[in-house]
């Protein structure tokens, strides 16, 4: 590995939760060593390039890990606010593991709750469905005396130290409101969710409903569901959903996908009067700037990541209080009042 071995056996170890010794194995290139081994002292290394500045850090060090499953548009803008906000942590230091997957799947979240629980971490943050798996999963390291902070969408029901994330509820009543606005109390809105076992998205739908069935009645709402955000699915699926309900003419994009959704609507020369979407991550950034979607339901990653890690550290007992759930602020950026700070769709 080259020049990369500059990095201490020990540092690359408690980066990859693996034993001195394998480390030393992969960085000689000893025989019997698996590829997947390899694989994981590789991320390790690129991980403490990009945590440098944590790395050369003296005093204990506290390991949290990343584990998300989510578009990978979404889980890279998170994973870089994560390691952006580490120095502002300090007099503690604190480095970060992630685990980054683009399929919603409890027995697989669970699973790497589990192996994480095993090599040991001081604190976990945690995007995943609302399941009882993932459930069980937070217990159990609970019971090891990892604490996990949820982000983004909830396990409310798991023994999770406290969640950090926008208010889903208002953020879907939001939408209903901007779209009942600019497109009128008529007319059918396309409304997609990236995955029904994410509870964060599903009250987005449930605030959107309610508030538009007040708001505009005669609204009709035609859903797409269980594409896991990503563009080849969510495709096939927009598609079928316009063949069927031509009167679609808002669309009010809860779980991402929207490259996608456009190309499905241009496919059958139809523009959305009305499309609000939600985080301003580098797609949506690119198509707010050219007026392809109206208005973006955004909330400040790095400054929900600074307070993911305080409440990890409160839940430790390094800082003093009891970790409290408080909702983001949420933002409704248009062309017009994009975040001066943001650079490659997310904060600085």
């Amino acid at each position: 590995m080259g020049a990369r071995r500059e990095h201490r056996v020990v540092d690359i170890a408690a980066q990859a939760g693996l034993s001195r010794a394998t480390v030393d194995r992969v960085l000689h290139g000893r025989e019997g060593v698996r590829p997947e081994t390899v694989a994981q002292v590789s991320r390790a290394i690129d991980e403490l390039e990009r945590q440098r500045e944590q790395v050369h850090l003296s005093g204990r060090t506290l390991i949290v890990d990343l584990v998300m499953q989510t578009p990978e548009r979404f889980a890279i803008a998170s994973r870089d606010a994560l390691e952006a906000e580490l120095r502002s942590l300090r007099p503690a230091v604190l480095r970060a593991r992630s685990h980054l997957s683009e399929h919603s799947d409890a027995a697989a979240a669970a699973a790497l709750l589990d192996t994480v629980g095993h090599r040991g971490a001081h604190g976990v943050i945690l995007k995943a469905p609302d399941h009882p798996l993932v459930v069980e999963a937070v217990r159990r390291l609970a019971d090891r005396g990892i604490p996990t902070v949820t982000f983004t969408t909830d396990v409310p029901d798991s023994q999770r130290a406290a969640y950090v994330g926008m208010d889903n509820v208002a953020a879907g009543a939001t939408a209903a409101y901007l779209i009942t606005q600019w497109a009128g109390p008529s007319g059918a809105v396309l409304v997609t969710v990236s995955h029904s076992s994410f509870r964060g998205e599903e009250e987005r739908d449930i605030g959107f409903r309610r508030t538009l069935s007040e708001l505009a009645p005669r609204r009709t709402v035609h859903e797409v569901k269980d594409t896991d955000g990503l563009d080849p699915t969510i495709l096939v699926a927009v598609r079928e959903a316009l063949a069927l309900h031509p009167s679609i003419n808002a669309v009010y994009s809860a779980g991402g996908g929207n490259v996608a959704i456009l190309k499905a609507f241009e496919e059958v020369a139809m523009t959305p009067k009305v499309f609000v979407a939600h985080d301003l991550d580098g797609d949506n950034q690119s198509l707010l700037r050219t007026r392809k979607i109206s208005a973006v339901l955004h909330h400040d990653l790095r400054a929900d990541m600074r307070r993911a890690c305080r409440l990890l550290l409160q839940a430790r007992g390094v800082l003093p209080g009891k970790p409290v759930s408080i909702p983001s602020q949420v933002q409704v950026v248009t062309p017009y009042n994009e975040p001066a700070s943001i650079y490659g769709g997310f904060e600085l």
